[in-house]
């Protein structure tokens, strides 16, 4: 059961974000400036959440990336893909694949 749920929130929030880049796309100023008054605060309250629960603990760690065995430190990918998309990619093109370094060719963990 849980796989299924799994897989119909999956679909469901890619299809929010092919909706969002669609209209980004294609509408026209009016109905785009209604969008981003009305998504803007949602999908920046969303990416807060997410930090916060990212947030590094007492030891420096990631207290959702970390296991009990393995630890991760902070900044974790989280930290880092917000970064990239938020600050770094408005300010500068992304370099070329083969530009990047290996750990940052490696997919990004799903989130549960």
């Amino acid at each position: 059961m849980d796989e299924i749920l799994g897989q119909v929130l999956r679909s469901a929030v890619r299809e929010r974000l092919d909706v969002l880049s669609e209209l980004a796309d294609h509408a026209d100023a009016p109905s785009l400036l209604s969008v981003a008054r009305a998504e803007l605060p949602r999908l920046t309250a969303g990416w807060r959440a997410l930090l916060t629960a990212h947030e590094a603990d007492e030891k420096g760690n990631c207290p959702e990336c970390s296991g009990r065995r393995r630890p991760t430190k902070a900044p974790c990918s989280v930290w880092e893909s917000a970064y990239e998309h938020l600050v770094a990619g408005a300010l500068a093109p992304r370099p070329a694949r083969h530009q990047r370094p290996a750990h940052a060719l490696q997919p990004a963990t799903p989130v549960p």
